[in-house]
């Protein structure tokens, strides 16, 4: 019953309107006077210890770190370093693209963002030389995606918060599945594009090619600083968030000088915007987190899948279909906040490793981002590139399929995401 008591709480809140935060919070509520021990006290205890954590620090210095990246400068030179490099190749611009995407995604973490960094600057280039403008903004929405499973993600210390899971293991478990996330979309729009007619960019010359890595150099060094910091254990993800966002500044200002003075005060605030919604989502997840483990309704759930308990592969994918439809609904933090405190104990019970779980999970629910009917990353592409969201959905299915069968490939394989990150690790 108390199963019941959640899911109707947490949707009936939701589906009338009320913000996720609020919603987890009148779940949690809900629950409470269920089960006869309503304390308003539980509530503030709960949500403060919920932000009191130094490991959620490295959020809002990752956000700033993506807000002064797209600012100063560094997100244009990654995009013309990519353009020199790989421009030339018939269709080309999609594969400038993922570059830039994976690229950007070891320094900014945010999927929004970095979408909307290439959006800008790249569908306006992809429409002028004849590349169908739907499906060009679907790769980029697809390729957005990548950002919370390459490390630096907010989405992994989020996770990691929320499943007591070491964050520098998911951060390196995260690198071989986002390059194959970066791959696949590759070869799809290789596939894809081979038969329109779309004119290629002219090969740029060495000089061009030795000038363009030169411009691109500070924005490069800054994923080798903090996974070279993380992997050797100089710093923790939370000090690395810090030098990323000191590191960002300084470029930004210093050596590109895109970035002015008079332009901080606007690039705090909207780091600081992001960050209070993310922080206002864990403190309140928080509360539902604590009540879930005293209403016991993982135990409840594994009750229902116990035959599937010693098929670590089967309940994996039965797993991943629940997050994948949850996804579709919901945004990625919200996903993660609600879903972890409920999964992780089955995940433990049938023995699957929580690094790896996490990292598909995540996954997953990226996945929900470029899903119809929310979308965020839909939206974003949409609003950013100028290009009507029905041809945005129109042309994300190939990609959004080929990203779903690399998940699968992960759940049949999971040697593929634990064998590297032990290595790397």
């Amino acid at each position: 019953m108390t199963l019941i008591v959640f899911i109707v709480s947490l949707l009936g809140a939701m589906a009338i309107g009320v913000p996720v935060s609020f919603a987890l919070m009148f779940c949690g509520v809900a629950l409470m006077s269920y089960m006869g021990m309503f304390n308003s006290q539980i509530i503030a205890q709960n949500m403060i210890a919920g932000a009191d954590t130094f490991t959620l620090l490295a959020i809002p210095f990752f956000v700033l770190a993506g807000e002064l990246m797209n600012s100063g400068g560094l997100s244009k030179r990654i995009i013309e370093f990519a353009i020199a490099c790989v421009g030339h190749i018939r269709g080309g611009l999609g594969i400038v693209a993922i570059v830039a995407a994976i690229i950007m995604a070891s320094i900014s973490g945010s999927a929004a963002a970095d979408t909307a960094a290439l959006a800008a600057i790249l569908i306006p280039m992809m429409a002028k030389a004849g590349y169908n403008v739907p499906r060009s903004a679907g790769l980029i929405a697809s390729g957005g995606i990548i950002a919370p499973v390459i490390p630096p993600s907010m989405a992994f210390i989020v996770f990691g918060v929320a499943a007591n899971v070491s964050i520098t293991q998911l951060f390196m478990a995260g690198i071989v599945p986002g390059i194959m996330m970066g791959l696949v979309l590759i070869i799809t729009w290789q596939i894809l594009v081979r038969k329109d007619d779309v004119q290629a960019l002219p090969k740029a010359p060495l000089k061009a090619r030795v000038h363009a890595t030169g411009r691109a150099a500070w924005a490069l060094g800054m994923p080798v600083i903090i996974l070279g910091g993380i992997k050797a254990g100089i710093v923790t993800p939370t000090e690395a968030a810090v030098i990323a966002a000191a590191y960002a500044l300084f470029v930004g200002t210093v050596i590109y000088g895109e970035l002015k003075v008079r332009d901080l005060p606007h690039v705090i605030l909207q780091a600081a915007k992001t960050t209070s919604i993310i922080m206002f989502l864990v403190c309140a997840a928080l509360v539902s987190a604590w009540l879930i483990t005293a209403a016991n309704i993982p135990g409840e759930i594994t009750r229902y899948i116990e035959p599937l308990i010693d098929q670590p592969k089967l309940l994996m994918l039965v797993i991943m279909i629940l997050v994948l439809v949850v996804g579709t609904a919901l945004d990625l933090t919200p996903t993660i906040l609600i879903l972890t405190p409920v999964l992780m104990p089955i995940i433990k019970q049938a023995g699957i490793d929580p690094v790896y779980f996490g990292v598909l999970f995540i996954m997953n629910c990226c996945i929900g981002l470029i899903t119809p009917p929310v979308g965020v990353v839909l939206n974003v592409v949409s609003g950013v590139g100028r290009v009507p969201l029905g041809k945005v959905v129109t042309g994300i299915w190939p990609f959004l399929i080929a990203q779903v069968l690399v998940l699968l490939l992960l759940v049949l394989f999971p040697e593929i995401v634990i064998v590297p990150a032990r290595w790397l690790i």
